[in-house]
Formats: structure tokens, C-alpha cells, sequence
């Protein structure tokens, strides 16, 4: 109830406790708010409900309009087995594997050995990383098909598995498309998603340095026939994996608004969620695909609370400062102010940094000096490590891919150099300033420190 968009709306009403089964996943309460305030439509976001067909029935059934797709499309692409069969009949390539679903551990293993390892366990009810699992060999299978169950049906409330041949080294690349109910489709160009932790992405540019003028008018077309193969309409992202020669696959359609869509948005101009807005309103889209271009580039870095150091483990405490960014091509989008919690309850994202310029090359500057400026403390953040990324060699030439982090971790990690996300420098001078003008004991690594320097050079004192 203290959260900045909370305190930002209109109105708010509490819907429950903060486990999500009772409030942000309790269907039934939802809708019947809605019913008792007059709420005429319902914005998901990009969470909980946000691709759930069975919600979106139930807004329909009530005349309350879902900012989003329909129902029905929904429920195609939801189930990614159903979605991949759906693919295949339109003319979409694939990615090797099963086209139906798998909740026997002895069938998943035999399926297996047809594709041939290593191959990816995915949850068929959902994405996003949760209850994938990457297996090299027969006998890892019976442990990570049931930790993928497992986690599947506690994201999804399903825990049926698919099965897809794990392709070495691709890049992520999704494609934006939106269409109205009028039957017009357009595409806003690619995004490369490829650095990615856990299978979550960490950041995203737009467009991708590796997707050519004929590469992009491939993959976009795909998407289209994607979208119209499901009667597609409002805001969806379809998602490809693409290898070294940009062969891509189909690899899901997220049926909702992407984390990641301001990098499209900054270099398209176009507003998606006013035009998501519109679409549900009745409107014909506001733009054909001859009023869109491509204008510069664009980049993402989520600002989440975890150690990047302990395997981005989250981070949980209060904010005490909070300063963002700013300048010419800078943008966030956060959540979080001052004083504000970062609880153990949802996602440990505080904040989105976008940065555009005109070249991908000055993107990436102009994303690290804003990285420097953001100041936080209170919580453990990734921002360090972010900047160790826009550092690394291989990122600024673009030679990246789904592996990237996987591989340059221990670079990575070497290469934070700057701590001065994690305390206030101005903070930690004035507590020696005080200690000095009191003449309290310093110590250094737990010991007295030299006397001469903790009255007289406690400066030197602080720097060693």
C-alpha cells in the first residue's frame, strides 16, 4: 500500500495478502472489485493473470474489457506444445522436439533419446526460465524432470513438461508485433534479449547488431504469420532462437506487454500501452508498417536487488537512497523511492534504465555513465555488474549470446570494481570525521589501528 504506483493512482483498494494465490492470482476477488468499483477494463501488466486464458474468459463472460488479447488466443498460445503444433501448421519454424505434452518421467526420457541430448526441459504452461531445465545426459534426466514439474506447477498450476533440442550458443531475438480487431497487423521491429541470467533477461537492445536488412524482414514476416495464425490482437511478442548462420526458430509468443518494450518504443516512437489502450477500445491501429522506422538504438539494463556475486541471489531490505539518472536518450521506469521495500514477496525488480542515441556504440556509453549515476543503498543491486557488462569487450562488439554470462562470469565479476553501490561514500567519511573529532579507537581488520593514524591521518587511515 506504500508503493509508488499505489500512491501515484487515483484510487486504490487492497486485494488481499501478499501471497499472490490471495490477491494477484485470485481470480474471483479480482474481477468481482472490478464489478463493485465500475471498473470497464482491466490492464495485466506483464504478471500473475497476464496469460491466463481462464481470466481472461471470465472478464469476458462479465463484459469487462481484458487490455490484452482475446481469451481464445490466449489459450492457443499459452500452451507452449499446443503453440509449437500451431507454428508448425503455419509455415513457422521450430525448434526440434515434442509437440505435445510430457507428465511421465519414463515417456520424457524416451522422447529424449529420439531428439537427442542435450535437450531443454520446458514448462508447457508458461515461461519466462521458470521450470526449464537444460539436460546433457540420460542420467541427469529423472532429477531435473521432476525439479521442472515441480517448479512448473508452482508458477503455472500445471505441471506438464515439453521437451526441445537444446541448440548451442543462439540468440534471443523477439520480435514486437500489435494488430487491432480490424484485422490490421504490424511488426516494431526485433529486440535482442541474449544476456541473460537463470534464463531471464537482464538486458535488451533495440535492434539487434546481428539481424540484417533481409534477416529482419524474414523473422518480422514470421511473426506476423505467428499473430495470425492464433487470430491475434492488441500488443504480443513472438520469440525466436537464432543461431550463427540467423537460422531462427520459433521458440514462444508471449500473449501480453514485455517487460522490455520501452527499447521499442524509444526507437519507433510509438507508445505501446496508449496504444494497447486504443486496440481494446475498439480503434483501428494509429499506424500502418510504412509509418514505422527504425530511428537509432536502444538498450535496457534491469535494476534488480541481487548479488550478482552469490549467483544474483535476491535481495531483500529498505531503500535509504534513491537517485536516479538523467540527460538526453535517458529513461526509467521504476517502482521504488526512498524508504521503499524490497520484500521477499514477487519479482526483485527495482527499476528499468533504457538509454538511446543514435549508434549502438554511443547507446552503450551513454547506458554506463548512467549506470555510475544511479545511486542506491540499502539493498545489495546488480548495477556493478551491469557495468561490468557494458565494459566487457565482447558485449560493446556485439559477439554475444544466450551463454554470454554463463561464460564471462568469472570476467564479470573480477571486473566490478566499483563498491560504491553498496554504501554512501559521503556517509562512510562523515562517520570517520566524527570518530576522529572524538578521538574514538579506529581499527583496522578488527584491530586497534595505529594511534598516530586514527588522530592524525584518518584520511589515509580510511582510503587503506
Amino acid at each position: 500500500k506504500t508503493s509508488v504506483h499505489t500512491r501515484m493512482a487515483d484510487e486504490s483498494y487492497s486485494i488481499g495478502e501478499a501471497t499472490p494465490s490471495l490477491s494477484y492470482l485470485n481470480k474471483k476477488k479480482l474481477i468481482e472489485l472490478a464489478k463493485n468499483i465500475g471498473a470497464d477494463a482491466v490492464h495485466p501488466g506483464y504478471g500473475f493473470l497476464s496469460e491466463n486464458s481462464e481470466f481472461i474468459k471470465m472478464l469476458e463472460e462479465e463484459e469487462i474489457t481484458f487490455i490484452g488479447p482475446s481469451s481464445a488466443s490466449v489459450a492457443m498460445m499459452g500452451s507452449k506444445t499446443a503453440a509449437r503444433n500451431l507454428m508448425k501448421e503455419h509455415g513457422v519454424p521450430i525448434v526440434p522436439g515434442t509437440t505435445l505434452p510430457i507428465v511421465d518421467v519414463e515417456k520424457g526420457k524416451a522422447e529424449a533419446v529420439t531428439v537427442g541430448y542435450p535437450v531443454l526441459l520446458k514448462a508447457s504452461a508458461g515461461g519466462g526460465g521458470k521450470g526449464m531445465r537444460k539436460i546433457s545426459s540420460g542420467d541427469e534426466f529423472d532429477y531435473a524432470f521432476e525439479a521442472a514439474q515441480r517448479e512448473a506447477l508452482k508458477a503455472f498450476g500445471s505441471n506438464e513438461i515439453y521437451i526441445e533440442k537444446f541448440i548451442e550458443n543462439p540468440r534471443h531475438i523477439e520480435v514486437q508485433i500489435i494488430a487491432d480487431t480490424q484485422g490490421h497487423y504490424v511488426h516494431l521491429f526485433e529486440r535482442e534479449c541474449s544476456i541473460q541470467r537463470r534464463h531471464q533477461k537482464i538486458i535488451e537492445e533495440s535492434p539487434s547488431s546481428f539481424v540484417d536488412p533481409e534477416t529482419r524482414e524474414k523473422i518480422t514476416n514470421a511473426a506476423i504469420n505467428a499473430g495470425r495464425a492464433c487470430g491475434y490482437y492488441n500488443a504480443g511478442t513472438v520469440e525466436f532462437l537464432m543461431d550463427k548462420n540467423k537460422n531462427f526458430y520459433f521458440l514462444e509468443m508471449n500473449t501480453r506487454l514485455q517487460v522490455e518494450h520501452p527499447v521499442t518504443e524509444m526507437i519507433s516512437g510509438v507508445d505501446l500501452v496508449k496504444e494497447q489502450i486504443s486496440v481494446a477500445d475498439g480503434n483501428e491501429l494509429s499506424f500502418t508498417q510504412d509509418d514505422l522506422k527504425i530511428n537509432g538504438h536502444a538498450l535496457e539494463c534491469r535494476i534488480y536487488a541481487e548479488d550478482a556475486e552469490e549467483s544474483f541471489l535476491p535481495a531483500t531490505g529498505i531503500i535509504s537512497e534513491y537517485k536516479i539518472p538523467s540527460g538526453p536518450g535517458i529513461r526509467v521506469d521504476d517502482g521504488f523511492d526512498t524508504g521503499s521495500e524490497i520484500s521477499v514477496f514477487y519479482d526483485p525488480l527495482i527499476a528499468k534504465l533504457v538509454c538511446w542515441s543514435g549508434k549502438r556504440e554511443e547507446a552503450v556509453d551513454r547506458m554506463l555513465r548512467a549506470l555510475t549515476e544511479y545511486r542506491i543503498a540499502g539493498v545489495i543491486t546488480n548495477i556493478s555488474f551491469l557495468k561490468a557488462v557494458m565494459n566487457s569487450e565482447n558485449f560493446r562488439t556485439g559477439n554475444i549470446n544466450i551463454n554470454f554470462i554463463e561464460g564471462e562470469y568469472e570476467n564479470l565479476i573480477r571486473n566490478m570494481k566499483d563498491y560504491s553501490d553498496f554504501f554512501n561514500l559521503e556517509e562512510v567519511v562523515s562517520v570517520f570525521a566524527a570518530m576522529h573529532k572524538n578521538n574514538l579507537s579506529l581499527r583496522k581488520n578488527g584491530k586497534p589501528a595505529d594511534s598516530s593514524a586514527g588522530k592524525n591521518d584518518w584520511k589515509s587511515l580510511l582510503y587503506e
